[in-house]
């Protein structure tokens, strides 16, 4: 089974519009080579250490958790699954510099959680809460946020 994390926006932005930011960070970081394009990320694609990631438009749906739970309706999400066959810690790593690098470009509200069970990261008008789970936020990953943060877990709901 893959591991996968989801990183969903309520913005104005459109998925192309996140694709190319996205493309603008990880090239900046070094996760993206320059063979990476925007349209490349709205199709699925797979970085260095082989994480896949792929940009899309979400769709409201009623039983959405993150609508139920959180309060706001992602617009874009952003997918990440890991690959299994190589360092999981380093490419959870990639992720949230990342993530750090959207919220820096991307207005509104937003969540990184690992399948609607770990909310790793909540952006909620303007405010970032990270999971107060050291073994999800170690020191370093931490240092890696751009953002100011507050230490608060959220969950969703069981239902």
């Amino acid at each position: 089974m893959a591991i996968s994390y989801s990183f969903a926006l309520a913005t104005q932005s459109s998925a192309p519009d996140v694709a190319r930011e996205l493309l603008g960070v990880g090239r900046i970081l070094g996760v993206l080579d320059t063979s990476a394009t925007a349209e490349g990320l709205l199709d699925g694609m797979a970085t260095g250490l082989g994480t896949w990631i792929l940009v899309f438009e979400a769709k409201a749906r009623p039983w959405d958790p993150v609508a139920n739970d959180l309060g706001f309706t992602p617009t874009v999400s952003v997918t990440f699954r890991l690959d299994k066959d190589d360092d999981i810690g380093y490419q959870q790593d990639d992720l949230v510099r990342l993530v750090s690098g959207l919220l820096d470009r991307v207005p509104g509200d937003a969540v990184l959680h690992r399948e609607f069970e770990d909310i790793w990261l909540l952006r909620r008008g303007g405010e970032v809460t990270l999971s107060e789970q050291d073994d999800i936020w170690p020191p370093h990953r931490r240092a890696a946020l751009s953002q100011r943060f507050e230490r608060v877990t959220h969950s969703f709901s069981q239902e």
